[in-house]
């Protein structure tokens, strides 16, 4: 539809996840491997993939991964290594696309509070518990990820490309 309407697109985010187990990698079925893979990684490659051809100059793509990237952590251990795939394909799709001026980011947000990461915080011991290991003692809210976003997707961000950028209330990030 925003093709019909505007004949491209200036900007692009891929917000795909799941995780339909918890535990260990080792334990999960191959059919769960492979629905964390096939939505959480797959699926943005595709949305890539299929936008590319509408995407103009100066086009700006976001792609969201999570600080589980950076740091799997027990009992979603496979949604972290499947967000770290992403962040190597920020890195590559920007080096890719970087010559067509399409710039390609990555958003890594901390502990946001939603319905899929509810478990992570289902008691008030776990919120204090998962809160206390941010610098900001709190968890984060979605409205606070979309103005990351929003700015990734201007031109404030108009020399900012491959870079996973993480809001997260200070959650420790490395590789």
């Amino acid at each position: 539809m925003t093709v019909e309407k505007f004949g491209h697109i200036d900007g692009l985010v891929s917000n795909a996840a799941v995780s339909p187990a918890m535990g260990r990698i080792i334990d999960l079925t191959d059919d769960q491997w492979a629905k964390i893979f096939d939505i959480n990684v797959k699926s943005a490659w595709q949305l890539v993939k299929e936008a590319h051809p509408y995407l103009k100059k100066n086009a700006s793509i976001v792609i969201v991964s999570s600080i589980g990237g950076f740091q799997p952590t027990f009992p979603i251990s496979a949604y972290g290594v499947s967000k770290t795939a992403l962040l190597g394909l920020v890195k590559a799709l920007a080096v890719e696309l970087g010559a067509e001026g399409i710039r390609v980011n990555g958003l890594c947000p901390g502990l946001i509070k939603t319905r899929f990461s509810g478990e992570l915080y289902a008691t008030p011991e776990l919120e204090k518990q998962a809160a206390g290991r941010t610098f900001l003692f709190k968890l984060g809210v979605a409205s606070e990820m979309g103005g990351v976003a929003t700015f990734l997707l201007s031109d404030d961000a108009s020399y900012v490309t491959g870079e996973n950028i993480v809001a997260s209330g200070g959650t420790t990030s490395h590789l």
